[in-house]
């Protein structure tokens, strides 16, 4: 039945950076199709709260947890605690991510900073979940890239320097992409997916009082809007569940079709 391929009831899911602006929509989208989900990120607190909402709302088990994904050790020991909890993890979204700096004049230590919080997380955690998804021969690993790993920024729209789209963001999202592709080939054998969602453009609701800046904005979508966090949902699930078993190495752009241009 096709309710059944799409159900993810008994899996365990990690979605890092899970409780942020389209990380909580993930880790929703996961716990509505019945998966038992960690949101894990720096902001425990914040983790905890929206994990508590979750739970009510999905009826279903979210936890909140620590991690810190520019952290080899912090990192390892998240993965060994929530394995050690549920003896597997099934399910491994790479959504958190940091950036420091603006256009090309930047200083090096924040080129450094945002690379490492863009490809360098993704690699940790992937590294940390390979050995519980191993051993059972079975896993799925999602990337968040971005279309701006693809195409970059209009400087046109982006003229205000309080929106602007640091290179070393796009850099580290481009590098996303090309790992997606590397391990989903080096990971098959031992039964491990691995695949990315490239969004855009989901600005924040802060952002999206600037009328001026989402017109601008939306006349290069050609549907002809900006993205809701809760479209992520569909793709999410379909590449989490065996309703995409034999998918590996995928990008899917959920843009609005702004890379199609």
């Amino acid at each position: 039945m096709i309710s059944k391929i799409f159900s993810l009831e008994g899996h365990v899911a990690v979605v890092t950076g899970g409780a942020g602006y389209l990380g909580y929509h993930i880790s929703s989208a996961l716990a509505e199709a019945g998966a038992c989900v960690y949101i894990a990120g720096i902001n425990y607190k914040k983790c905890r709260k929206a994990a508590e909402k979750i739970s009510k709302e999905a009826d279903a088990y979210c936890k909140g947890i620590y991690t810190d994904i520019s952290s080899v050790k912090k990192t390892r020991e998240t993965f060994q605690q929530i394995a050690a909890e549920n003896s597997k993890i099934d399910i491994l979204v790479n959504n958190a991510a940091f950036s420091k700096g603006k256009g090309l004049d930047m200083e090096e230590k924040n080129w450094i900073e945002g690379i490492d919080g863009t490809i360098n997380g993704v690699f940790r955690a992937t590294q940390a979940v390979i050995p519980f998804m191993a051993e059972k021969a079975k896993g799925t690993i999602i990337n968040i890239a971005s279309m701006y790993g693809i195409v970059s920024p209009n400087p046109s729209i982006y003229n205000k320097e309080e929106y602007a789209n640091p290179p070393n963001y796009g850099a580290g999202k481009a590098a996303i992409l090309q790992f997606t592709r590397y391990a989903a080939c080096h990971l098959g054998e031992k039964g491990i997916r691995v695949n990315s969602i490239s969004p855009g453009s989901f600005p924040q609701k802060n952002i999206q009082k600037d009328k001026e800046f989402i017109a601008n904005l939306e006349r290069k979508i050609p549907l002809g809007r900006v993205g809701r966090p809760d479209e992520l949902k569909g793709a999410i699930i379909f590449l989490a569940s065996e309703a995409s078993s034999y998918v590996t190495g995928a990008n899917i752009c959920i843009d609005g079709g702004w890379t199609a241009w």
